[in-house]
């Protein structure tokens, strides 16, 4: 598998728990700042879920 680097662009702040907790999950705690993870099934799932607030990009 691949891996995929995942950037928070847009704030968790007003959004439901799930949406907040997938982002803390996916290890994000600030904007701006990219995480690269194994691009599994259960990552693609939860990037999917919170797609409006990240960025993804292939690696």
């Amino acid at each position: 598998m691949g891996k995929v680097v995942i950037t928070q662009v847009r704030s968790a702040i007003n959004r439901p728990k799930r949406q907040k907790a997938t982002i803390q999950a996916l290890g994000l705690k600030k904007l701006n700042v990219p995480v690269e993870k194994e691009a599994t099934p259960q990552i693609l799932g939860m990037i999917r879920k919170v797609n409006h607030l990240v960025k993804v990009e292939e690696k």
